[in-house]
């Protein structure tokens, strides 16, 4: 019909071949190239029995051919049209193997190059985000040239092909596709790119459908016409949603108008328009018994269904409609540079004697125009052949509806020369997908992966194929797919969720917590039982058994105890400057003040019971100034460490941010770690040496048992600071406080129990046994 309505519309020009009429005959290759070569011949031989190797119309009767909707079937015609130097016009899409102007001399093709369909395609799959594709094209070069630029498209983009199938092209295509549909079905991909002719395309949609393949998202290039996959018995139903390209083209309004006048009446010698009017399918309904109304000879084409005939003009329609035009502007112009007019009949026949060149006929005269001459089709959108031939730059995407009535529907656009970002309009409301679903479907290798998580793929895999694993501790990750965990200021955290930072809460050992209460009510209650204690001993500090234990070393070790136990309260509470000055220095002062009057309450039992010998010399070192000075000569020792300390590198307040997720600690930074195990070491050096005499003097008479408490107070005490050092060293944060604080109480508590108890139990339980008799009779 566009070349029907092409030849009548130039006919009726009076400036385009004035005095001319063009004429035309129709052939139907029926997608075979041997149906092809044979209406070549019978083309040649005017119609009638084929005649191989002549030409039976004699020059100026045949002016150009236009044909070859696929190039398996215009190669074949051009073979032969080549050696009579007439000129073929193809109206199938570009394919670069008919370039080739050595094998076709003569061969002209009027299609654009696709070039930027790969581009409009990858970008429609940036679009709905389908980084998961599966590609099938038919094998050879244009398949091939088709696959290059996809591969480089997607790779640009980071989309990963799924699978790729090369169909080759064969009499039985039906049976090379049955191969692809196992790939398809078998692939998680659902989305798949088809490239290939219309003859192609409909034997991939009748295996596809009998084989009952799932609906998948199909994308089709341009090359597939859908309105001529039309037969009385297809089924399109499988390509249901896909979604197809097409140039953009202009719309020639007057051939709606002409359709509307097309039926068989008013072409009464159209073999191919009778028979298609006297189509039984769709003219008799055998279920009803009659003839259906739309094939009555008043009944136009524009009253046809359009899944059977679709009035707006096809691409390739339009191609055809533009040959026809060229071919006519090729030869106006021959004619208008030769003298006088030619007149052209009906037939196929353009014109008989005119003067021209000897030896070269008018279709190679015309062949030499389309050579360097572009046709332009009737509109101001030029064509040009060669290599100036442009590529098609704007694109409308279809979508294939395949009912209730099957139909294509115009749902978006893709102009190639717009600015990135803004080259894709599409409605999305608009596009019917495969099952009528109304969410976009999904085409991925591997799923999101969410705030928290990163990607990580397995060596040798595809980009898009990747696992989900989370963010390592104090690192997040805000936005889907990323590739790497962003770590969080020191001052922030990570949630539970590992999508965002939080800021950090300030931590201490408080007076309020739990914990914090409970150590400041046991260092009280021991600080008041130590005052307990010294009032009872001063109270009866002149019975036995205080006055043989030296009163004032136990005065002094009592006031010691309980300094030890009020000193462990300024570990509780934000740490500050003084505080931090105070805490381990007044810690480490006192201790060795209590330790050394235990080691001067140890010599001196031992110099008791050596004083108690005849002859004994040790009575000289039983005076109380011995004592004094072995306790202040050993704490001015810890002194002088403590006071080099604060001197080199004091206490300070700092701020720890690792050591407990979600919070910084406040804490106090020792400056020097060496001087902090120094005044450790040296309290532990005391302890050793009185836990050493004690242990040395256990065996004295029961008289003198004060070397069995010390060895037993020493014995605990060193525990306890045995036990501190790796408890310490693997606490974090306010646990650390808790730590020192507990070894403190304890060990504090150990040496008033063992010390003390006992001696208390006499005086105040039993008071018989507080005697000198009852002192000597032990």
């Amino acid at each position: 019909m566009a070349l029907v309505f092409a030849v009548e519309e130039i006919n009726r020009n009076l400036t385009l071949l004035p005095n001319v009429s063009l004429g035309f005959q129709l052939f139907d290759n029926n997608f075979r190239e041997t149906t092809a070569m044979e209406n070549s011949l019978m083309l040649l031989s005017e119609g009638g029995e084929a005649v191989p190797n002549f030409n039976c119309g004699g020059p100026g009767k045949l002016v150009a051919v236009i044909g070859g909707l696929t190039a398996p079937l215009s190669a074949v015609v051009a073979d032969l049209l080549g050696l009579y130097r007439c000129p073929q016009i193809v109206y199938g899409p570009f394919d670069a193997t008919l370039e080739d102007k050595a094998r076709f001399p003569t061969l002209h093709q009027i299609a654009p190059k696709d070039l930027s369909q790969p581009l409009v395609i990858v970008r429609l799959l940036v679009h709905f985000n389908w980084t998961w594709v599966g590609l099938v094209v038919t094998d050879n070069m244009k398949g091939e040239e088709f696959l290059r630029e996809m591969r480089r498209e997607m790779a640009r983009n980071e989309i990963c092909q799924a699978f790729e199938n090369k169909v080759p092209q064969s009499d039985n295509m039906s049976y090379a596709f049955k191969k692809v549909f196992f790939r398809i079905q078998d692939s998680t991909a659902n989305v798949v790119t088809l490239s290939g002719d219309t003859d192609c395309m409909t034997s991939f949609a009748y295996v596809m459908t009998e084989s009952r393949m799932a609906p998948k998202v199909w994308i089709i290039t341009s090359t597939w016409d859908f309105s001529l996959s039309y037969t009385p018995k297809s089924d399109l139903s499988i390509l249901h949603g896909a979604l197809s390209f097409s140039p953009h083209k202009k719309e020639i309004p007057s051939f709606k108008d002409f359709l509307r006048k097309v039926n068989p009446s008013h072409y009464p010698d159209d073999f191919f328009l009778e028979l298609f009017w006297k189509i039984k399918e769709i003219c008799f309904d055998f279920e009803e018994q009659k003839t259906n109304p739309i094939c009555s000879e008043n009944v136009t084409l524009e009253q046809w269904p359009r899944h059977i005939f679709d009035v707006h003009l096809s691409d390739e329609s339009q191609l055809v409609y533009r040959a026809v035009y060229a071919v006519a502007r090729g030869l106006h112009e021959v004619l208008s540079s030769e003298e006088g007019a030619v007149d052209a009949g009906r037939g196929g026949s353009l014109g008989p004697d005119h003067r021209r060149a000897p030896g070269i006929s008018l279709s190679f005269q015309v062949h030499s125009v389309l050579s360097h001459v572009g046709g332009n089709g009737g509109d101001e959108n030029g064509m040009v052949w060669g290599e100036s031939r442009v590529s098609a730059t704007k694109y409308d995407i279809k979508n294939f509806v395949a009912h209730p009535i099957e139909s294509q529907v115009t749902v978006g656009e893709f102009d190639a020369l717009a600015p990135a970002g803004q080259n894709l309009v599409i409605d999305e409301q608009a596009i019917v997908w495969a099952n009528d679903d109304t969410s976009i479907p999904t085409s991925v290798c591997s799923g999101d992966c969410q705030p928290g998580t990163r990607k990580t793929r397995e060596s040798g895999e595809p980009v898009c194929c990747f696992t989900c694993i989370q963010c390592p501790d104090g690192a997040i990750s805000s936005q889907m797919n990323m590739g790497t965990c962003v770590k969080c200021p020191e001052d922030h955290y990570a949630n539970r969720k590992r999508n965002s930072c939080l800021p950090k809460a300030f931590t201490f050992l408080t007076f309020e917590e739990p914990l914090g209460m409970t150590l400041v009510f046991l260092a009280l209650s021991f600080s008041l039982l130590s005052v307990a204690v010294l009032g009872v001993f001063i109270k009866h500090r002149d019975t036995p058994v205080v006055r043989a234990n030296n009163r004032h070393l136990s005065y002094t070790l009592l006031i010691a105890l309980t300094l030890c136990f009020l000193c462990s309260c300024v570990f509780i509470g934000r740490p500050g400057p003084v505080s931090c000055l105070l805490r381990q220095t007044a810690f480490g002062v006192v201790f060795a003040v209590a330790v050394s009057s235990i080691l001067a309450k140890t010599v001196t039992v031992v110099v008791a019971f050596k004083a108690t010998v005849p002859g004994g010399r040790s009575r000289t070192w039983m005076g109380p100034r011995v004592s004094a000075s072995i306790v202040l000569v050993c704490s001015l020792v810890q002194v002088a460490i403590c006071a080099a300390w604060l001197g080199a590198a004091p206490p300070f307040p700092d701020l720890d941010v690792l050591s407990e997720p979600g919070h910084i600690v406040v804490q106090c930074n020792e400056g020097s770690v060496i001087a902090f195990y120094c005044v450790l070491g040296y309290l532990g050096f005391l302890a050793l040496v009185s836990f050493t005499v004690a242990f040395l003097a256990r065996r004295l008479p029961d008289s003198f048992n004060e070397a069995k408490f010390i060895t037993f107070s020493m014995l605990v005490f060193c525990s306890v600071w045995i036990s501190f050092l790796p408890a310490y060293q693997s606490s974090k944060g306010k646990a650390m406080v808790a730590v020192e604080v507990f070894s403190i109480l304890a060990s504090s508590a150990g040496l008033l129990g063992c010390i003390f108890v006992p001696k208390c139990y006499l005086i105040l339980l039993r008071p018989d046994r507080n005697t000198r008799e009852w002192l000597k009779a032990r």
